[in-house]
């Protein structure tokens, strides 16, 4: 069993600043890439960011510039710092692990329960 265990979010002002991390645990054995993902009232997932094992990052148009993806790989966890919040952020974001439980397992889609996020305006 693999657990994904978000914290952080809640609510923020337009113009504010909030961190999320994401804590993956269990049965690990590599971890190839972690991320957040978010989705909105009515609209789809999207990417937001992820980060390698080896420390290389991806990020969303949305996201460059004001978001930052940052991750301990002693600890599995990773972290989203997000500054210069909109109301357009606004969404549950969900944490996602690609990672194999053995040796000899296949790479496997793990994801968070997910956490609010909500800016006003």
């Amino acid at each position: 069993q693999v657990q994904l265990v978000e914290s952080g979010g809640g609510l923020v002002q337009a113009g504010g600043s909030l961190g999320l991390s994401c804590a993956a645990s269990g049965n690990i054995f590599s971890i190839n890439t972690m991320g957040w993902y978010r989705q909105a009232p009515g609209k789809q997932r999207e990417l937001v960011a992820t980060i390698t094992s080896g420390g290389i990052t991806n990020y969303a148009d949305s996201a460059k510039g004001r978001f930052t993806i940052s991750g301990d790989n002693a600890k599995n966890t990773i972290y989203l710092q997000m500054n210069t919040l909109k109301p357009e952020d606004t969404a549950v974001y969900y944490c996602n692990a690609i990672l194999r439980s053995r040796i000899w397992s296949s790479w496997t889609n793990y994801w968070g329960q997910g956490t609010q996020v909500t800016v006003s305006s």
